[in-house]
């Protein structure tokens, strides 16, 4: 079997994930995945696809991530991984869909308006 690619993204972060058949090797930007994102929740949420498609162990990942920070690049790289899987086999696509695997999370970070503290919070009101 080929190397599949797809993109993923999240809020600022971009993933362009390769996938083959394989052992379940993980590699993001040169380093094992595990060393990359340090916490649990952030290797479950990379891993969340390939458990819901029973596929875990099957193929071998190598992602690029860039921008970001590291919750950002997790959530792209398991929405890279779970397009390829939809494309690999079509079938895996009700499970993923239902979990809400195969959607773009479009919330982003409100720009900072001028005259206020930050995107919402205003600078103290004095009457006098």
């Amino acid at each position: 079997m080929e190397t599949t690619n797809a993109i993923g993204r999240r809020k600022c972060a971009v993933a362009r994930v390769y996938i083959k058949e394989g052992t379940g090797v993980i590699t993001v930007n040169g380093r094992d995945f595990k060393e990359y994102f340090p916490t649990a929740i952030l290797q479950n949420t990379v891993l969340q696809a390939f458990e819901i498609s029973a596929t875990v162990g099957t193929y071998d990942v190598t992602a690029n991530l860039d921008g970001g920070g590291i919750t950002g690049q997790a959530g792209a790289l398991r929405l890279g991984i779970s397009r390829i899987l939809c494309e690999l086999d079509p079938t895996r696509r009700p499970a993923l869909k239902a979990e809400g695997l195969m959607r773009r999370d479009p919330r982003m970070v409100e720009r900072k308006k001028f005259g206020q503290k930050k995107a919402r919070k205003r600078f103290q009101f004095s009457k006098r």
